[in-house]
């Protein structure tokens, strides 16, 4: 096979590659029922990012929580809830109930709008 730079595999390739480097987010997310795109607004909305580093989220670069990239790929949320979307769900919204010591506060998070920022932080740019 010939893979010259003109060569029509070479263009293929390249067109695959780099489809799969969008950033866009999906309007949906099935397994929250939330949408991650409203989900962004409602972090800034909130004022996560005073708290926590997010990527994506415009100012989000606080240290006093967390980071919040990859939250999917980890084991626990806040060292004690095994991670799922459920779980964050729950956390999002009250905190204090499973951990009175976290520096986290209650911020009256609506049902919806946390279903939105769980879907945004399980999809990332």
């Amino acid at each position: 096979m010939n893979t010259l730079p003109g060569h029509p595999m070479v263009a293929l390739c390249s067109a695959l590659l780099f489809a799969g480097c969008s950033k866009a987010l999906p309007t949906h997310d099935e397994a929250t029922g939330g949408n991650p795109q409203q989900g962004r607004e409602t972090i800034v909305r909130y004022g996560c990012g005073a708290c926590h580093t997010i990527d994506g989220v415009p100012n989000a670069r606080g240290l006093v929580g967390p980071p919040l990239v990859g939250i999917g790929e980890r084991s626990y949320i806040g060292g004690h809830l095994p991670n799922t979307a459920d779980n964050l769900e729950q956390w999002i919204k009250h905190p204090q109930r499973f951990d009175p010591q976290s520096a986290m506060p209650e911020l009256g998070v609506t049902d919806a709008d946390a279903r939105d920022i769980v879907a945004y932080l399980l999809h990332q740019p």
